[in-house]
């Protein structure tokens, strides 16, 4: 279990989106962290959940994680608000927020990967970035023009975390961090002898 600030951004998106998934790894986390090292005296810590293996430790390793990070960067997809590990996450550091008086937008930073049309209202009344535009999870996407648009729009991101990071509360074991109930195991039916 963490005791200190361990990430300065934990990075929630839903983990099952193959796109989603694929556009956080392959442009997302290492452009939003080199924006953020540009505008921070020291290096900066982001966390994804992409290099933790999914089985009995990963519910522990999500838990400790969010604990230890100082905001949440929501990668909004229609499917991450039916994700019920997704919702943990957000509201865990929204319940931070209310605890520490933070403000609605101050530790939670959502950005729009695709339609926002279905997002429920309790989001959409957060401050939110639109990516949609540059939602291509292909490599292939840094060659083109497109990408220095889309560096730019996360350097604007990198600006606005900044003070967030900066202002962050003290750290505290007892913030609340809610976690889905755990799925019974499964059961098979007896072989006959």
């Amino acid at each position: 279990m963490a005791h200190v600030y361990e990430y300065d951004v934990f990075i929630s998106y839903h983990r099952d989106n193959d796109t989603v998934a694929r556009w956080v790894r392959n442009h997302f986390r290492k452009l939003l962290s080199d924006r953020l090292n540009d505008n921070m005296s020291e290096k900066v810590r982001v966390f994804t959940d992409d290099d933790v293996a999914i089985g009995g430790e990963w519910p522990a390793v999500l838990k400790d994680a969010l604990l230890a990070a100082k905001v949440l960067v929501v990668v909004c997809s229609p499917q991450y608000f039916r994700n019920e590990w997704c919702l943990a996450e957000w509201e865990s550091m929204a319940r931070r927020e209310q605890q520490e008086s933070v403000g609605a937008h101050g530790l939670i930073c959502p950005v729009i990967y695709s339609d926002s049309y279905s997002y429920p209202d309790w989001a959409k009344r957060r401050h939110m970035r639109d990516f949609s535009d540059w939602s291509e999870p292909s490599p292939h996407f840094q060659d083109s023009q497109d990408f220095l648009t889309f560096s730019r729009e996360v350097r604007y991101l990198a600006e606005e975390l900044t003070p967030r990071i900066l202002r962050a509360p003290r750290w505290q074991s007892g913030w609340p961090v809610v976690m889905p109930d755990p799925e019974p195991p499964p059961t098979f039916a007896k072989p006959r002898l």
